[in-house]
Formats: C-alpha cells, structure tokens, sequence
C-alpha cells in the first residue's frame, strides 16, 4: 500500500523500499545493476530534508529501472514523478511494482536518453518541465562509453532546478570539469560504497564494493538547455 510522508525518517523509508522488486534479467548492454533500498533512501532522504526538492515537487526519474527512486520520491512528497527507461522490460517490471504500491501519481515513458538531448518535438515538450532530475545512470566505463555523461546532459535538459546522480568516484575529476563548461553548480554530496551483487555470469566474486559519489547539480540560469 502507497504511504506518502513527507517527514519519514530515512530508516523507515529504506525498510519500505525493501519489497521493491529488481530485474528478473538484468541486460548488461544496459548496465541494469539495481539501486539498493539503502543508497535510494539516503539520496531520497538528502534531496528532501536538506533541499526540500521533493515535497509537491515535479520530479523526473532518468533510467527509472525497477522504480525504486520514483516510488521513494512518491512516498517523501512529489507531487508528480515521471519515469523514462529505453527498455520495455524495465518499464513493466516498474509499472508491477508501482501497482504493488498503489503509486498512481507516476507516470511511465519509453525513451533512449539521447532522444533528450536533441531537437526532437516529442522530447524538446519535456525540457525545463520538471522542478528535480533523480537518476542512477550506466557508469559508462565498460559499456556504452560516455553515457553517464549523455545522461547528465539529458537531466540538465529536463530539469530547472537541479540535478541529482550517481557516479563512480573515479570519474569525479571528469564530472567536475563537465559540469565548470556547462556552467552549472556541482556539489559532491557524499561518498557511498555501491554493493554490487554477483549478477551476470562474468562476474566471479559474490559481490564487489565499488565507491561512488552522490552529486548535486543545479542550474546557475534559469532557461538554459545544453
């Protein structure tokens, strides 16, 4: 059942997005690695008590996966979320998930990010629409090189307000200067340890800790598309 609380502690929210279900096959050309219940709860928790751009807020969730940052942005508040993934699988594993929770305020649509960042009518309908971006992106460093870049890009699009992702901490130096020649404000928010669980069949380890830094990026102007 859909429980929204704007005040929910992050614990409590982390216990319910424990009953989100992840991909049944996840696709590696994909990178379909499932945002964990404790990173979502901590990024969620971040974006609403101490920026406040969750509660009645238009939000985009960019790569929405399984769903669970959509359903966690629901439960703290937002007052409209709508989902975009490139793969029709994801989307109907979030649409039984959203079902599960009674979501009826999230909306779902079938996207490649690289449609957002072009001129195309359908997608150009959606720039500046929403008031916060929220988003896991591809790392990018094995497959699909370059787009958690593609996404960032997408998400400023999208968003008049601000911007927050998911990125490995190697990459930070890159995000950074990305982010000084789009000029756009950037702000490291924390340093997370990603538990990526043993998912495809070249992985040889039960599971692999992997350091990633949750970002922050907010518009300087207001109006401006990349």
């Amino acid at each position: 059942m859909a429980r929204e609380l704007k005040c929910m502690k992050r614990k409590e929210l982390e216990s319910y997005l424990q009953d989100v279900e992840v991909f049944e096959n996840p696709k590696i050309k994909l990178e379909q690695y499932p945002t964990t219940p404790h990173i979502a709860a901590c990024m969620l928790h971040t974006m609403s008590s101490t920026y406040d751009d969750l509660a009645d807020k238009c939000v985009a969730d960019l790569g929405v996966g399984c769903g669970i940052l959509s359903i966690g942005a629901t439960m703290l508040g937002a007052g409209y979320v709508l989902g975009i993934d490139v793969d029709e699988d994801a989307l109907e594993t979030c649409y039984n998930n959203l079902c599960e929770f009674e979501m009826n305020s999230v909306d779902l649509m079938a996207s490649d990010v690289r449609c957002l960042l072009g001129p195309d009518p359908k997608s150009s309908q959606l720039f500046k629409k929403f008031d916060t971006v929220v988003m896991n992106p591809p790392f990018g460093t094995k497959h699909n090189e370059g787009i958690d870049i593609a996404f960032l890009q997408a998400a400023l699009n999208l968003s008049n307000n601000a911007v927050y992702s998911l990125h490995k901490t190697s990459t930070r130096e890159h995000i950074l200067k990305k982010a000084a020649s789009w000029e756009v404000d950037v702000s490291v928010l924390a340093e997370l340890r990603y538990d990526l669980a043993n998912t495809f069949k070249f992985h040889k380890k039960k599971s692999v800790d992997i350091e990633v830094d949750f970002i922050r990026l907010s518009h300087r102007k207001a109006g401006k598309c990349l």
